[in-house]
Parts: structure tokens; sequence; C-alpha cells
């Protein structure tokens, strides 16, 4: 399991006021109570580099609160690769759906760096929902964005070409998780092309071909575990080629 061989944390981690946790975020989208309560719950601790943290189809139901850090969401496609279904960062829940529906977990959950969680039992979790109404509502919020960024992520990929899509997924993984420079941002955690493969629903070649004409158009630079957006303007304009 995903605590197994990681040290909890000395001293709890620091409860960060509202301006520091994304605002779409579940943390982020409390108010000063209710996110001292939900960062109360459980215990913290800290996962290394590369651990998995939850297994798809295996029947646990705690719930992690993400304190810092990004993880990768995967799932098995059909032909067994693992396919990036998302990135959760600091503020998300994990695993909440099985918490909330007693079911096997959806997807694998695996660090990008060293990630600090608090780990919450589901009795504990779903005992929360029933006092705090207003955490509650913050957890359906996050539910409901996971489900119409899934819908728009499909709507937004009908007829375009791979090197599109693969702009549109750099474009949305740089504004979401990247750290902004002038007119470039830096995804500063590890994602290979196979992975950038199943995000934009192509294949590793044209993957390959794609990132490459970003490149020699010095949109992008690619160095060890990270992308650099030399200019998400030029990024941009790749997202709409027709525009």
């Amino acid at each position: 399991m995903g605590s197994s061989g990681t040290g909890r944390a000395r001293h709890g981690h620091r409860q960060s006021g509202a301006g520091e946790w994304p605002a779409t975020s579940p943390v982020g989208r409390l108010g000063p109570a209710d996110r001292a309560h939900l960062l109360a719950l459980g215990v913290p601790v800290r996962h290394p580099a590369d651990r998995v943290l939850m297994r798809e189809a295996e029947r646990t139901d705690h719930v992690l609160i993400l304190l810092d850090g990004l993880v990768k969401v995967t799932g098995h496609a059909d032909d067994d690769r693992a396919a990036l279904l998302a990135v959760r960062m600091r503020g998300d829940l994990l695993g909440e759906l099985a918490a909330l529906d007693g079911g096997p977990r959806s997807a694998t959950v695996t660090t990008c760096g060293p990630v600090g969680t608090r780990t919450v039992s589901r009795s504990e979790f779903l005992r929360c929902l029933r006092e705090r109404p207003g955490i509650a509502h913050a957890v359906h919020q996050s539910v409901v964005a996971k489900l119409r960024a899934a819908n728009a992520h499909r709507v937004n990929f009908v007829g375009c070409d791979a090197a599109t899509r693969l702009a549109r997924v750099l474009h949305h993984l740089v504004m979401t998780y990247g750290e902004r420079d002038g007119d470039g941002a830096v995804l500063r955690w590890p994602i290979t092309q196979p992975e950038l493969a199943t995000l934009a629903g192509a294949s590793e070649p044209s993957v390959q071909k794609a990132l490459r004409r970003l490149r020699n158009d010095g949109v992008i630079t690619t160095g060890y575990r990270s992308i650099r957006v030399d200019s998400l303007a030029r990024l941009t304009a790749f997202t709409h080629p027709n525009e």
C-alpha cells in the first residue's frame, strides 16, 4: 500500500492560508474553519518519489489529502498500456470515489517526486462529510469538476490531428501545473512520451514527431524530467491552427 515504507512526519504539515492553496482544489474552496477541520483529519505521511499510493482495482477505501507535491493518475487501457488520466496537485483529494461508494479503486496513483499527504480512514472521512456541510459541498464540487474536465478532454480532441492534441495537452499541463516564467512556463516533474501519447490519444511516433516540430519552431525545450514552454503565445497558436 501507499503508506508502507514511508516515514510518518515528526511534525504536522503547515496549514496554509486560503491564498496559498489552489483555488479550484477542495482545500482551496473551503473557509478557514472548514479547512482547519479537514487538515486535522487522519495522520501526516511523507512518500518518496515513484511510490504507488493507490492501485487500480484494489479494495482499499481510505482518502489521501495531498498537502504538497504532484501525483500521476493512471489506468490500464485495453491494450494493457498504462494510460495517464490526470495529474493531481496540492489541495486535491485522492481516493474519494472509493470512500464514497465502497467500490474498488478506479485508477493507480503514483508520486512525482516527494509528496506529503494526510491519510484519512473512510469512516472518519464520511463522518466529516455528514457533520460539515461546507466540506461535503467542496468535495462534491471537486468530483463534478473532474467529470466535466474528462468530458471536455474528449470533446476538445474530436477532429484534431495529433500535433494539435499534443499542443492542447501541453497547454493545459503548463497552465495548471507549470511554473510561469515571463511568456513561458516549466513543468518540473517527469512525464514520459508514452504518457503524453495516452493523454493526447496519439501514437508514440506521432507524439515524437509533434515534439520535434514544437522544438524546431522554438515553442518548447525538453530536458531531463522537464519540459519548458518558451512561448505560451506560440503554443496557444498551435492549439488552434486554423484561426
